[in-house]
């Protein structure tokens, strides 16, 4: 057989490939587009489209103008930059550690989170004004003791996830007793705990998108790293990679994402950790491909994970981080079943 017809076989293997991830990436897109137009459209006021173009461009309507504006689209906006910070830190740390169940968590991020926000809110109620800043101090610093206890004449991802255990066990514990100390308290502070979107406006946005632009830019800017860290420890060193340099910036990178989205709207699991693996099952692991995908479908999940908290029980509003764990807990207990790997 000539190397020509060796090659057509791999070359039409490869078309069909690129065709499928670019479907894939088309699609999200439109799925995204329709979770943002389900998430002005729908809530204890039901606006039609014509209605929502009309609130967003005039003030012909003012109820529509007022509500969509104000209200819908900047909390629309918050959980569709939060739903891709998260899940394009989570894929991030799936190619530090190798391991298609790794999530934000692992880093001590939203631990550490928690605590710094929740002695603010609890201890010193006066202070409330710098709970953001608070939680990301906290998680950034709850990163760092993973990462130091983690290192060992460099890092390796079993330590990680060890130290990531111990430290998210000791912080929870933290938080658990502040909130039997402080009981009297622990009404106020629930809806942050269960990650919620309630009462965001655009003031958090300018807060937010800057810090997700960056570390997003960053994400992007490690996908040939990311990709070459899933060869193997032995394999990245001999095409000239630093392992050890290179696991600790994707894990910082990832670190950073889940901060600044926690300290924002409080603590969000599964959506770094299920959809990396999603997007993963539909096209491959390669991150120029799974790490922008990766970001839509988050933006999407997140989007109508909170149109669905805050519309099914009206008028009562659930956090979505509740809706995240309800859905999210028997995926991963799927996962579990099945196993997972790197499909390329």
């Amino acid at each position: 057989m000539s190397a020509s017809s060796k090659s057509t076989p791999t070359k039409k293997v490869m078309s069909k490939r690129l065709i499928k991830r670019i479907t894939v990436f088309v699609m999200t897109s439109v799925v995204l587009f329709l979770a943002i137009l389900i998430s002005l459209r729908f809530g204890s006021v039901r606006f039609t489209v014509s209605e929502i173009i009309q609130g967003l461009t005039s003030l012909e309507n003012a109820t529509a103008h007022t509500v969509i504006k104000n209200i819908r689209l900047p909390r629309t906006l918050i959980a569709m930059v939060v739903g891709a910070n998260l899940a394009v830190a989570g894929a991030l740390l799936q190619a530090v550690m190798r391991n298609p169940l790794a999530d934000p968590g692992l880093t001590g991020v939203s631990s550490g989170a928690a605590l710094a926000a929740i002695t603010i809110m609890l201890v010193f109620p006066n202070l409330s004004g710098i709970v953001p800043l608070a939680a990301f101090i906290g998680g950034a610093l709850a990163c760092l003791l993973v990462f130091s206890l983690a290192w060992k004449k460099g890092i390796d991802p079993i330590r990680i996830i060890l130290a990531g255990v111990a430290v998210n066990a000791i912080l929870g514990g933290g938080t658990s007793l502040l909130s039997i100390l402080y009981s009297d308290r622990i009404q106020g502070v629930l809806m942050w705990l269960n990650g919620s979107l309630a009462g965001k406006s655009w003031h958090h946005l300018r807060i937010l998108a800057p810090y997700s632009i960056i570390g997003l830019i960053i994400g992007l800017l490690c996908i040939n790293t990311a990709n070459t860290l899933q060869l193997g420890e032995d394999a990245a060193k001999n095409l000239g990679i630093k392992v050890n340099t290179a696991r600790l910036i994707l894990s910082l990178t990832a670190a950073f994402l889940a901060g600044i989205s926690v300290s924002t709207v409080g603590l969000i699991g599964f959506v770094g950790l299920i959809v990396p693996h999603i997007t993963r099952l539909l096209i491959g692991s390669d991150y120029r491909f799974m790490l922008p995908v990766s970001a839509l479908m988050g933006s999407a999940l997140m989007i109508l994970a909170d149109t669905f908290a805050r519309t099914a029980f009206a008028p009562i509003e659930l956090p979505v981080g509740v809706i995240m764990a309800i859905f999210g807990g028997p995926f991963f207990l799927y996962l579990l079943r099945k196993g997972g790997g790197y499909k390329v």
